[in-house]
């Protein structure tokens, strides 16, 4: 498909949760031209495959049609200081982006994450200005009020109680325990204590991935908005620091695309690399790359953040399994603070996860995956020896102390919750969660897997022996989670070996005061010193919230698609 030089008033370069919400609102307006251009395939109503629809995350989970299968990250450093083994790190490659595909949970933060941006330099996107854009993308199936709204595109339910786990009551019982009661609303007044997991689902059960929230059969018909699909962008197209088009690879062929406005949503990895790719960031890395300086910006591809995480898992009885069939597995949270100085209250979250996989050994073992809510730990994007290939991504996590000292006590608090559990007879085995290669290999829902996880899983119940020597293989023969709650040294080991991430990657565009020689956009999302040319996406983001990042990337791309459509 070739195009003239005046076809689009917008080109949008990525079509995950904020690329699909720009393209709607933008294209609302019957003489602005947009184009929508995605890597991964098309998801349409009357065509989703029933992964995507389930409730049920893991059914599409770690899918290699559907990700970026040649990403790798390094997650940590090591004790002795010598950096981490890059591993696989998912990201979506699928209209809709991680809505489409990842964990459906849908929360917004607190206030205070918003005044933060707000003090990093983001004027204008303080709390009392944010807020009427999650209310208007919003259509909460449980709540009303000044919080909430009823209107928006994406269906918001939150789990019942009633409809709660064994295993799921019996965390909630012991976490009173420890002074954290019920809260009814995850998005209602920020609070410590057991909730009931808001998610993006509809009231049939179904995942509302953006791409069929925000991209309705309406919306798709209209003549001023194209969407394509399987076209990998490479590259801006600038004229000296004007930008005006994207160049993009389908199949073998190399096209462009040209625009009076280019928009950038390829991601917080993805973001950075095809601003630099395209002359625009550090500039002696650059020069090191062997690419031409368009503009040098050094915070490009820094300021990386995620929220550092680890688990602890159990075999559960069987009376404390969640009921068969691709339900929602998250039935709730825990929300608590650390009390650290200079953190802020309900800065820590222990998902209740009660199902590890789609198979059924994975329906008998939950997890506590507890991770710092609003972390501090930093690290950076930046591109490989070969520009074009996957870029080096490096988390540092646990690089800042504070986030080191919470997980630690994120792990035992996880351990003294099921520990109750099991004397309350929930719960038969307590092991530290494991994440490896081949356990994900086995959470791919194929029916091999389903095949040798429907033999396992009787005999895991029925020999107790066996199903411990089947759990310390799967989990490479780390200590015994009593062992790493009472040993510093172990423990801290252990979490530098494994800590992850929640697929809550952001920061590496952020936004911020354009004096700030660290910033990359203005608070409007406008590339400093190249014209035309925006970004918009979690990479905007000055800190991290204490949020699932997708619902925070909705509200981020309604209020800068409101400002943009201002400024035409």
């Amino acid at each position: 498909m070739e195009f003239s030089t005046d076809t689009f008033d917008v080109a949008i370069a990525g079509g995950g949760s904020a690329g699909s919400v720009l393209a709607a609102r933008l294209s609302e307006d019957p003489s602005t031209r947009v184009v929508l251009v995605e890597a991964g395939p098309n998801i349409a109503e009357g065509a989703v495959p029933p992964a995507i629809a389930s409730a049920y995350p893991g059914s599409a989970a770690f899918n290699p049609a559907w990700f970026w299968t040649e990403l790798r990250a390094t997650m940590g450093e090591l004790r002795s200081n010598q950096p981490g083994v890059p591993r696989p790190y998912e990201q979506p490659k699928v209209l809709g982006g991680g809505s489409s595909v990842n964990g459906i949970g849908a929360n917004r933060g607190q206030p205070f994450d918003y005044e933060d941006w707000v003090a990093h330099g983001a004027k204008g996107w303080g709390w009392d200005e944010v807020l009427p854009y999650f209310r208007k993308l919003e259509r909460d199936l449980d709540f009303d009020g000044p919080l909430h709204g009823r209107d928006g595109p994406l269906p918001i339910c939150h789990v019942r109680r009633a409809d709660w786990c064994g295993f799921a009551n019996a965390v909630a019982h012991e976490a009173e325990k420890f002074g954290l009661g019920a809260v009814d609303d995850q998005n209602g007044a920020w609070q410590d204590g057991v909730i009931p997991t808001a998610a993006n689902f509809d009231e049939n059960g179904r995942r509302a991935s953006v791409a069929l929230a925000y991209l309705t059969p309406a919306v798709r018909r209209r003549p001023n908005l194209s969407i394509i699909t399987g076209a990998v962008i490479r590259r801006i197209v600038l004229d000296g620091t004007r930008a005006q088009g994207v160049t993009m690879r389908v199949g073998a062929e190399e096209k462009t695309i040209r625009a009076r406005q280019v928009i950038v949503s390829a991601g917080a990895l993805g973001s950075p690399v095809l601003l630099m790719r395209s002359g625009i960031g550090p500039g002696a890395h650059l020069g090191e790359r062997g690419i031409a300086i368009a503009t040098d910006r050094p915070g490009v591809g820094e300021n990386l953040q995620e929220h550092p995480a680890a688990g602890v898992s159990a075999y559960l009885a069987p009376h404390a399994r969640i009921a068969s069939g691709k339900r929602y597995h998250l039935h709730s949270l825990v929300r608590w603070s650390s009390g650290l100085a200079a953190t802020p209250a309900g800065d820590m979250h222990i998902a209740v996860s009660t199902r590890s996989a789609a198979h059924a050994v994975g329906r008998r073992i939950a997890t506590l995956y507890g991770w710092v809510n609003k972390s501090y730990s930093k690290g950076r994007v930046r591109l490989a020896a070969a520009p074009d290939g996957p870029p080096d991504i490096d988390f540092r996590m646990l690089s800042d102390p504070r986030d080191l000292v919470r997980l630690m006590a994120s792990f035992r608090l996880s351990v003294r919750l099921l520990s109750g559990a099991a004397e309350a007879g929930a719960v038969q085995e307590i092991f530290p969660t494991s994440y490896s290669n081949q356990i994900k290999k086995l959470q791919r829902p194929l029916l091999l897997n389903m095949l040798l996880m429907a033999v396992a899983a009787p005999v895991m119940d029925a020999h107790a022996g066996l199903r411990r020597r089947m759990i310390d293989h799967a989990i490479e023969h780390a200590e015994p989670v009593e062992r790493l709650a009472a040993d510093d040294a172990l423990l801290e080991d252990h979490l530098r070996r494994i800590v992850g991430g929640v697929w809550h990657p952001c920061g590496t565009c952020k936004m911020g005061d354009p004096a700030d020689p660290t910033a990359v956009t203005d608070p409007a999302g406008r590339v400093l010193g190249v014209e035309n040319l925006t970004v918009c996406d979690a990479s905007l983001m000055p800190t991290i919230p204490c949020a699932n990042l997708n619902v925070p990337v909705l509200m981020c791309a309604e209020k800068i698609a409101d400002a943009m459509r201002g400024r035409r």
